[in-house]
């Protein structure tokens, strides 16, 4: 019987560790043909389940960032309203791995823009959203003003760390 990723990340370890997330990663590894099922586990009900698939989705991306090209759109469509950090900062990383096209880059830059643009934010998202909108700066797919901008609103952030690299990217 074929394991159920939804179940598997759902099980294993304490609520804020990532379980089962390992074992998931080197199924999904050794077949790609279970990467859909691995995306729906994004979209789960439950927060935990999202966080531990997006975690392995991303990592997945470390290693084949042309496997998840095809899943940018509905990355963006399925995932740019989310409130949860460890969606955020995750969606930050996949988005300096992969190829876009000419739509999904605004897009992309769009979203960031806009995450960054409070400083009440969770700290790791923060971060990673800068080195984001950094990557796109220096790519020429987006405005150094639009990073400058984001850096002096998240000098204002409650952490030191992103008020650190919200110096570097000139706070």
């Amino acid at each position: 019987m074929e394991l159920v990723f939804s179940d598997m990340l759902h099980e294993g370890g304490h609520k804020n560790t990532l379980g089962r997330a390992n074992e998931v990663l080197r199924i999904v590894l050794e077949d790609r043909s279970r990467l859909g099922e691995l995306y729906e586990s994004i979209l789960d009900d439950d927060a935990w389940v999202r966080m531990r698939a997006i975690d392995v989705f991303e990592k997945v991306c470390r290693e084949h960032p042309d496997w998840i090209e095809p899943y940018i759109d509905r990355l963006q469509s399925d995932l740019s309203s989310s409130t949860q950090p460890s969606i955020q900062w995750h969606l930050a990383q996949i988005y300096m791995q992969v190829r876009m096209n000419g739509i999904q880059k605004p897009c992309a830059v769009t979203w960031l823009k806009q995450l960054l643009s409070s400083s009440d934010i969770d700290w790791i998202a923060a971060v990673n959203g800068m080195k984001a909108l950094a990557y796109f700066v220096q790519h020429g797919d987006a405005d150094e003003a639009d990073l400058r901008r984001a850096a002096r609103v998240l000098s204002q952030h409650k952490s030191n760390t992103v008020q650190r690299y919200a110096k570097k990217y000139g706070a």
